[in-house]
């Protein structure tokens, strides 16, 4: 499975992006889907995860609120709606196939990652 991420820059405080993450293989369908991020110097977190059907999503407390994610299994496309963002949420942002039994909020869980993306929130 590759994993393709893109809709990073820059943005101001309050403001808005979508994240997409796009995936290609035999079986890109067929794993709950998540989105980790890392800011310069710290560990990398989980942001938003979302079962294989789109039915079942979890968030990081810090985005519970301001961050939806969902998917299009027809075009193996994830997504990350950012609203009302903060200077905190800057970070580089990467998606990744949960294909493991380990938690969902440990990176350890997912087997295939993307390139991440840059996110910039300006004060």
């Amino acid at each position: 499975v590759q994993l393709q991420a893109s809709g990073g820059g820059l943005v101001q405080a309050g403001g808005s992006l979508r994240l997409s993450c796009a995936a290609s293989g035999r079986t890109a369908g067929s794993y709950p889907m998540g989105w980790f991020r890392q800011a310069r110097g710290k560990d990398r977190e989980f942001v938003a995860l979302i079962g294989m059907s789109g039915r079942t999503m979890r968030y990081a407390d810090s985005v519970k609120g301001r961050f939806t994610i969902s998917r299009d299994n027809a075009e193996n496309t994830v997504y990350l709606q950012m609203n009302s963002l903060k200077p905190e949420d800057t970070a580089v942002y990467y998606c990744a196939a949960k294909t493991r039994a380990d938690y969902f909020t440990t990176a350890t869980a997912y087997g295939y990652w993307g390139q991440g993306t840059q996110v910039t929130v300006s004060s």
